[in-house]
């Protein structure tokens, strides 16, 4: 009962807000899904119809209730080479062997795999995707008219003033008629959404994609489709991550990445590419009041009732006023107060968070920054634990027996250094006990670690006993330990 609760209130919360919310989303969503569909080399409908039904399928399907997902230019650029190798009939193929993928995902539960994701990496993303997103305005900002410039100043002035006056309409919807209004009223030529691409007139139709099932042809689409499939879950995972701590409520991670495959194998079929979710309309969306599915419905169906019924209205709106709303979404989006904690924060942190957003930046690819930071937060995190291992020892009174007391973890980063506190040249040392009982044994590293001390003691002539194993580290020992263990070893059970 208490998941039925909960799905009903996704969608009943709010209507009216909810559906203003999904508006502005639907007018933010044209110029990108059309930028994206040139980046991927198709036609424009081919990302304007993704988004349509990739933001109608996951409003049911999805796991982040409020989050935006569509076409995207991270999915768009790993397109590219199939489509001009093969066309775009082999991409709706991969579309929906990468939604397969998406719904394995989701099925063997690999969502969990985000809490490997550190905070330093989460502000990274944020901060490199608002960059980003700054940037992809920079083509609207350079060779326009003057009047475009005050257009987009007072798009921003109604953006940021009108909430003082009132929140009973999404400050980014008024923001887009009024310039809508001004610039038809007055009659000013400047650049609308009719100059960035042909926009489709009819309803999206059902097809499968015309590509033999052969081995061969699977060979060529599954590695695109897995690099798609695995980028398109990375940046629907964050931005869910994000849209959590936003609204300060939990997500289904499985069932998003199940979300996720679903809706991008329905947009295959109707004739669009892959997408994913969308940090930017997110913003939007959540910024506009947005909390349930229903303004993630209505930005899809919006968006096709624009394309269809209101293309004459969608053309006319100028280009400078979705500028606005996506300065603005990049200026929220962006976490100014990891600015003034880079002094504060531990300077590994801040490390890996400059190292994010600047690989982000260089490459334009969400998915390689995210892996950067991983991995510096990996090795940043070894280190550190290696640090806490500590080893001392003590000599019996007629110096025969020396013990060594081992502390802390013993893995890949610390074995070496345990491996060397071990003195095997103490001329009247006889016998030597490593009391590994505060202590513990993680990889086969430290199994190895341990292995080479043994029988280089016992090369010197020196008897060894290890005492105090756990059981989890004697059973590492016995699996995967080299040196001969009968009476060396007292496992602590």
């Amino acid at each position: 009962m208490k998941t039925k609760y909960t799905y009903a209130r996704d969608w009943l919360h709010n209507p009216r807000i909810e559906v203003l919310s999904g508006i502005v989303v639907a007018l933010a969503l044209i110029p990108e899904a059309i930028g994206f569909s040139i980046v991927a080399g198709v036609d424009p409908k081919v990302g304007l119809y993704a988004s349509v039904v990739i933001a109608c399928v996951i409003a049911f399907t999805g796991g982040r209730p409020a989050m935006i997902s569509a076409a995207t230019a991270s999915t768009a650029v790993l397109m590219v080479g199939l489509v001009h190798d093969h066309g775009v009939q082999y991409l709706f193929a991969a579309t929906i062997l990468m939604g397969l993928f998406q719904i394995a995902a989701g099925i063997l539960k690999l969502g969990r795999l985000m809490r490997f994701v550190s905070q330093s990496v989460l502000t990274g993303f944020v901060n490199a995707l608002a960059i980003l997103i700054f940037l992809a305005q920079i083509p609207q900002l350079v060779g326009v008219p003057g009047i475009t410039y005050g257009l987009i100043v007072l798009g921003l002035a109604i953006i940021y003033g009108l909430p003082y006056l009132t929140k009973v309409i999404p400050a980014p919807l008024v923001a887009i008629a009024v310039l809508t209004f001004i610039t038809w009223a007055f009659g000013i030529h400047v650049r609308r959404v009719a100059d960035l691409g042909q926009l489709p007139s009819a309803l999206p139709s059902f097809g499968l994609p015309q590509v033999p099932f052969t081995l061969g042809n699977l060979g060529i689409i599954a590695p695109v489709a897995l690099t798609l499939a695995a980028v398109g879950l990375l940046e629907s995972l964050l931005t869910a991550q994000i849209v959590d701590d936003m609204t300060d409520t939990p997500s289904g991670k499985s069932r998003e990445c199940i979300g996720q495959g679903v809706a991008n194998m329905a947009s295959a079929v109707f004739g669009g590419m892959g997408g994913c979710a969308m940090i930017g309309q997110s913003v939007i969306n959540v910024s506009s009041g947005g909390r349930g599915r229903l303004s993630t419905l209505i930005a899809g169906a919006f968006l096709l009732v624009l394309l269809v019924i209101l293309q004459p209205l969608l053309a006319a709106v100028p280009v400078a006023a979705l500028t606005a709303v996506m300065i603005m979404v990049s200026i929220n989006t962006f976490s100014w107060g990891s600015l003034g904690r880079l002094r504060t924060n531990p300077w590994q942190s801040s490390v890996v968070m400059l190292a994010t957003v600047g690989t982000v930046v260089a490459t334009a690819d969400l998915s390689k920054g995210v892996l950067a930071g991983v991995l510096l937060s990996g090795v940043f995190f070894a280190g550190k634990v290696s640090r806490l291992s500590r080893i001392t020892s003590v000599l019996t009174d007629d110096g025969r027996v020396r013990t060594y007391i081992v502390e802390g973890q013993v893995f890949f980063a610390s074995a070496g250094a345990f491996a060397a506190a071990i003195d095997l040249t103490e001329a009247a040392v006889e016998r030597i006990v490593i009391d590994v009982t505060s202590a513990h044994f993680w990889d086969i590293s430290a199994i190895g670690a341990l292995d080479r001390v043994v029988m280089k003691a016992r090369r010197h002539g020196l008897a060894v006993e290890v005492v105090g194993l756990n059981v989890a580290s004697a059973t590492m020992v016995e699996q995967f330990g080299t040196h001969d263990k009968e009476g060396a070893v007292a496992p602590v059970h």
